[in-house]
């Protein structure tokens, strides 16, 4: 019991000890009038110098450029924020695929829902035909308000004859995009 009570301390204090050396990160620069600065922060002499991060034991751990000048510093923030937003658009993606994948089981899966929502979007452009009828018959009869209600109604027939298309190309996309997910489609 003694010897692993012991284990424990020796390893609580080699964990303090390491966590002391990390938090004792030091700079160090030559700064332009030639003198040596050192601090637990680069010291303001180290402004536009080569600074060097030392370790607890006074190796160099890292080197830091001088400060660069602004077009250098434009530059890289736009690359930064190019690289943040290519980072989005991978993650959303990702996010997309997952979402995906959750959705369908199969190839088949994709095609049953391709053609529920075709038959869904067929149903209202039939009711839509009918009322088209309907209005068209209430127009011969004289009905002035009709001929209106009747372009409205067309102009709807048209939006739902769209939107099949618009189904087609998602579904597409969705088979194609589950295919390369799932190795189905090479």
């Amino acid at each position: 019991m003694g010897r692993t009570v012991a284990s424990v301390f020796a390893a609580l204090a080699l964990l303090v000890l390491s966590m002391s050396a990390a938090a004792q990160t030091t700079y160090r620069c030559t700064a332009k009038d030639g003198k040596k600065y050192y601090g637990q922060s680069i010291p303001p002499q180290c402004v536009g110098v080569m600074v060097e991060e030392l370790s607890a034991s006074g190796t160099v751990v890292k080197r830091i450029d001088p400060q660069a000048s602004a077009n250098d510093r434009a530059k890289k923030e736009a690359e930064e924020a190019e690289r943040r937003k290519q980072q989005a658009i991978a993650k959303d993606q990702a996010r997309r695929d997952q979402a995906l994948l959750a959705t369908y089981a199969s190839e088949k899966d994709v095609e049953d829902m391709r053609r529920r929502a075709l038959e869904d979007n067929q149903n209202l452009a039939s009711q839509i035909e009918a009322k088209i009828a309907s209005l068209r018959e209430r127009a011969a009869k004289g009905d002035a308000s009709a001929d209106a209600e009747i372009k409205l109604q067309q102009d709807l027939l048209e939006t739902k004859k769209k939107e099949a298309q618009a189904i087609n190309a998602k579904y597409d996309d969705d088979r194609k995009r589950y295919l390369q997910l799932t190795g189905k489609g090479k």
